[in-house]
């Protein structure tokens, strides 16, 4: 028996798929939750082999909820997206689902997943994946088993750390695995530029920026610290700024 755990904020979406897998006798529905935090405890206690999944929820995002997990489970999307805003994961997942959804491509989907027998897709390429219009305001990172979502409001700098990029804030900093490249295509650029290929700074922050060596420059930010501008990062600047 497989199990399987529903993430959707809308009652009636979940009771419409658990009606459609009743069906299915290799498939037990262990659990039902209505936001990405109910879904990750979930995931932890019960340990599913897959996951339907929303993508847009209250709190945390379908796709932030899998940031939080080291080794997620299978997963099948159900979205309200169209088909072009899909088309850039469809390859990572086990399939989606587009609402209102239909029981005869719900089954395909199952059945899909059911053949592959493989191990899950990269679901962590998957969360690292811009699929919908509009920029974040906030990043959600673990912090001593602790989730804590931090505003980019709080945001003094952000640096890359190796394969993790580190979050520098007025609560302290902050380590997340990830590329600085994604966390540049999520937040807005008119807010936030990438100076140096190692820094992503707020461009309210930015207090003056001084020559340093050959082509390079040092900007330095409201809180004290000091960054390094590189020449296509100045140009950056320059372009944004209008200088």
């Amino acid at each position: 028996m497989y199990k399987v755990i529903l993430i959707d904020d809308e009652p009636l979406a979940r009771q419409l798929l658990k009606s459609y897998l009743s069906s299915n006798t290799q498939i037990e529905v262990v659990a039902e939750c209505g936001d990405g935090f109910e879904g990750l405890k979930a995931i932890q206690e019960h340990q599913p082999h897959l996951v339907f999944l929303d993508v847009q929820m209250p709190r945390i995002s379908g796709f932030e909820m899998l940031e939080l997990l080291d080794n997620p489970p299978s997963v099948i999307f159900t979205t309200a997206f169209d088909e072009y805003a899909l088309k850039a994961f469809e390859a990572h997942a086990i399939d989606y689902l587009l609402k209102p959804i239909i029981k005869e491509r719900l089954e395909k989907a199952v059945q899909k997943w059911l053949l592959q027998a493989i191990p899950a897709p990269q679901l962590q390429e998957l969360a690292q994946q811009k699929v919908y219009e509009g920029y974040q305001h906030r990043i959600v990172v673990k912090d001593n088993g602790l989730i804590r979502i931090i505003p980019d409001t709080d945001i003094y700098y952000i640096e890359a750390n190796d394969d993790y990029i580190k979050i520098v804030t007025k609560d302290g900093s902050f380590l997340k695995k990830s590329t600085l490249s994604y966390i540049e295509d999520c937040l807005d650029p008119e807010h936030f530029v990438r100076v140096h290929r190692s820094y992503l700074v707020p461009v309210k922050q930015l207090v003056r920026i001084e020559p340093y060596e050959k082509e390079s420059h040092i900007a330095l930010l409201q809180c004290g610290a000091k960054v390094t501008v590189s020449k296509n990062g100045m140009t950056k600047l320059k372009n944004l700024l209008g200088w």
